[in-house]
């Protein structure tokens, strides 16, 4: 399908942890999305003018609803958190690649998550038919998402300060828990994925890792998102990769973080 720029309509909005909002929006988006996949809210204010990409958390088709979680980081998402039932916002969307379900169906998997790189876990869980072991981090006891997500599979936390779970990283948490698998799905913070695609290497597993990163354009124009790969993209004839439009999400071997 075409990516497409509509108004979508808010339904409903909290703030479910510090800094941290869940949206609720209707629109014919949802038809089409898929897990890992994300789509560009554009702020009212003309001074922020492009489009904010965040991440699909949750999907609703038959409903015609989208969830995002997104965190408060600048003017666009202060903009973003302000909007109540009713409030119309322009979107851009369905956007990226998602994650290749086929490749850990019927496997023992892991599902990682940090930070902000949550949120598109939930729909991945549900529509994933495996053995999951879902691994969140965090950095304190705010722990987002976190009961949503032991619906579908053991929940194992890590926190920064040691307030639930393992004190440290997810890493330190598959040590502390004996964990292991045949595939890993993990979305969060650069280093934690660098972390990752290491620990992946070493033990020989298929992992996928959903790329972080700032975007202008959202839909490939601008080359503002690349990253190093091992393969030639079409677009620019260099060893790089559009993360907005090749990935979010890729599989770790092949690109260079």
């Amino acid at each position: 399908m075409g990516k497409k720029k509509e108004w979508a309509k808010v339904l409903e909005q909290k703030q479910s942890a510090p800094g941290i909002y869940d949206l609720w929006l209707e629109t014919d988006l949802a038809g089409e999305a898929k897990a890992g996949q994300f789509i560009g809210l554009y702020p009212e204010d003309k001074s922020t003018l492009l489009p904010r990409p965040v991440s699909i958390c949750e999907v609703d088709k038959e409903g015609r609803r989208l969830r995002l979680v997104y965190r408060l980081t600048g003017q666009g998402t202060k903009e973003f958190s302000s909007y109540g039932p009713g409030k119309k916002v322009a979107v851009l969307g369905v956007l990226g690649n998602g994650f290749p379900l086929e490749a850990g169906r019927g496997k023992k998997v892991f599902l990682i998550g940090g930070g902000i790189g949550i949120p598109p876990l939930l729909q991945l869980a549900k529509e994933l038919k495996a053995d999951k072991q879902i691994l969140l981090g965090y950095r304190d006891s705010s722990l987002f998402l976190q009961k949503e997500l032991a619906d579908y599979g053991e929940v194992f936390v890590a926190t920064e300060d040691g307030s639930v779970g393992t004190k440290g990283n997810i890493l330190d948490a598959i040590k502390a828990n004996s964990l292991s698998a045949e595939v890993i799905y993990a979305c969060g913070p650069m280093p934690m994925l660098r972390a990752i695609k290491a620990y992946a290497a070493e033990k020989g597993i298929l992992a996928y890792l959903s790329l972080e990163e700032r975007m202008a354009c959202g839909v490939g124009a601008c080359l503002g998102c690349v990253c190093k790969t091992s393969k030639v993209d079409q677009h620019s004839h260099v060893n790089n990769a559009r993360i907005c439009t090749d990935g979010p999400v890729f599989e770790a071997k092949d690109v260079e973080i």
